[in-house]
This record gives structure tokens, sequence and C-alpha cells, in this order.
């Protein structure tokens, strides 16, 4: 037998499985935060901040959390490739014979 359960059943309470909701992060909020990320040294303390903070939106918070995370990957891709480079140019330089004199 075929039964149909109506949408506006009790029994059909997908939503409040996931439990309370912080609020929307405003436009208004964004646009400060990309403002204030745009200033040196001020923007690595706020990221911080709202990163960390207990007094923020906790979709700001994850935001940053992310940001820091993917900051912090880069940094060391970059200081790994920065060796590397350093390494080739030193390596080079030994087998070129220009440090013999020395």
């Amino acid at each position: 037998m075929n039964q149909e359960i109506p949408l506006n059943n009790p029994t059909n309470r997908y939503q409040d499985s996931y439990g309370p909701q912080a609020p929307v992060v405003p436009v208004k909020d964004w646009i400060i935060a990309l403002i204030i990320s745009a200033i040196p040294i001020v923007n690595i303390v706020m990221w911080f901040i709202w990163a960390f903070g207990g007094n923020t939106n906790p979709n700001k918070q994850s935001f940053f959390k992310a940001y820091l995370l993917l900051l912090a990957i880069v940094v060391v891709i970059y200081a790994v490739v920065f060796v590397i480079i350093l390494v080739t140019i030193g390596t080079a330089g030994l087998n070129s014979g220009v440090f013999d004199s020395i």
C-alpha cells in the first residue's frame, strides 16, 4: 500500500534536527572585515581575534580559522620552495668552481 506523508506532518522534522543556528553575518560586517583585512599588521591581529575570540559570530569564526589555516599552509609551501631554491643555487655555486679560490 502506497502511503504519502504530508509535508506539514509533525513527524517530518528535518529542520529541527540541525539544532540552534547562528545568526547570519550581515553584508555590512563582511565589508568591514574586508576593509580591516586590507590594513597591514592590523589585519593579522584581527584575524586571530575573529578566529579565536569568544564574542564573534560562529560563521565568522569558522571563516577566519579556515583563512588562517590556508595562510599557514601557503607560508609553509613558500618556505619549502625558498629552501629548495637556496640549496639549488648553493649547490650550483659549489659545483661551478666559484668558491675554489676561497
